[in-house]
């Protein structure tokens, strides 16, 4: 056992399957129908699966414009893209086949996996890769994903499509939460919060039993105060000295407000720039004030284990406000780019042909 691919013998595999290629950096064009992709062969150490949702998320949208890349480069999370690539940073799948080695997952579980994996090197303890980015990834009916990184959610009430929603925002999410050690009572500002990841971070930081607050545009407040957090408009500077935490996807303009509305110790947790990436404030905010900034990326295995443990106990649901086929790619980043629902989109592949 486990020195040789191993197949669910109930499931019948097809030669080819259908998907979406990014054939280059730019804009929605970019995004190839494919039906005559080839299935991939899971090599030692890595497992075939069958994907069953895939949500829309802005890093997706940010590789496909090549907007990780400083100045006039164009780059994805890890530097250069080899194209055509198959995109899909969230991953809610079963098991298909496993090959040589691997050990812990059965053919048929169903499974998700981190975007961001840690694959350190001697030079960067901190190295990853993105899947979608650096190795194909979900928007297609098969990927195929390094076991290590696979994680077991069979046993969760969650349906595939809110699973499907949740790898990458609620990811990163519980990561910046994790990092900035959001505690039970401490006063949190979520910035962004309708989107994919501020809804999360509202969701995860009450879970905490943390008191938050979400900054939004007021069309977009109602899942917001759904979900048990106070609202701050999007328009509006926070007061200054109110926040234990700032937890900020946005950036941009408002980005020395949001320093001056942490009390003296606070702590700063980034990891998006939705409203702009460069930012101008006073350092003697930060120093004078003693406040912690962190950029948080990076996801230990234990900090992304935790939130599979969330999952599997369905302590949360995640607000899906609509899915769309595969097929329809272009639509929906079209929607989450216009800001147009709160929480998350998933796209849904066609069923493979037996």
């Amino acid at each position: 056992m486990g020195r040789e691919e191993r197949k669910d013998p109930g499931v019948s595999q097809p030669a080819v399957m259908s998907g979406v290629q990014l054939v280059g950096h730019g804009g929605p064009d970019m995004l190839v129908w494919r039906d005559d992709l080839p299935v991939p062969r899971p090599g030692p150490g890595e497992v075939l699966v069958r994907v069953l949702a895939a949500g829309v998320n802005a890093t997706d949208v940010n590789t496909r414009l090549g907007w990780y890349g400083k100045g006039e480069g164009r780059a994805g999370w890890a530097g250069e893209i080899a194209f055509p690539r198959i995109q899909g940073s969230d991953l809610c799948g079963r098991v298909v086949a496993l090959g040589a080695g691997v050990e812990g997952l059965a053919p048929g579980a169903r499974v998700i996996c981190p975007t961001n994996q840690g694959e350190p090197t001697g030079a960067n303890p901190l190295h990853f890769v993105a899947i979608g980015s650096e190795y194909d990834g979900a928007f297609a009916q098969y990927c195929v994903v390094p076991a290590r990184h696979l994680h077991d959610v069979s046993a969760s009430a969650l349906s595939d499509v809110e699973i499907g929603a949740m790898p990458c925002a609620y990811g990163t999410a519980h990561n910046l939460l994790t990092r900035a050690r959001v505690a039970v009572g401490e006063r949190v500002l979520v910035t962004g919060a309708s989107g994919g990841v501020g809804l999360a971070a509202v969701q995860l930081a009450l879970l905490r039993g943390a008191e938050v607050t979400g900054q939004c545009s007021l069309t977009k407040a109602q899942a917001v105060r759904a979900a048990g957090a106070r609202v701050l408009d999007r328009a509006d500077p926070p007061p200054a000295r109110r926040f234990d935490v700032v937890i900020d996807v946005v950036g941009g303009d408002g980005w020395a407000d949001r320093l001056e509305a942490l009390v003296p110790g606070g702590r700063y947790a980034t990891s998006g720039a939705a409203g702009g990436p460069l930012v101008q404030g006073d350092l003697r905010t930060i120093y004078l004030n003693d406040l912690t900034i962190y950029g948080a990326t990076h996801q230990p295995r234990e900090v992304f284990a935790g939130l599979v443990t969330i999952i599997n106990t369905a302590r949360l649901r995640p607000v899906v406000s609509k899915t769309y086929p595969l097929r329809d790619i272009a639509a929906a980043q079209a929607d989450l780019a216009a800001g147009r629902y709160p929480g998350k989109l998933v796209l849904v592949p066609p069923e493979p042909n037996p």
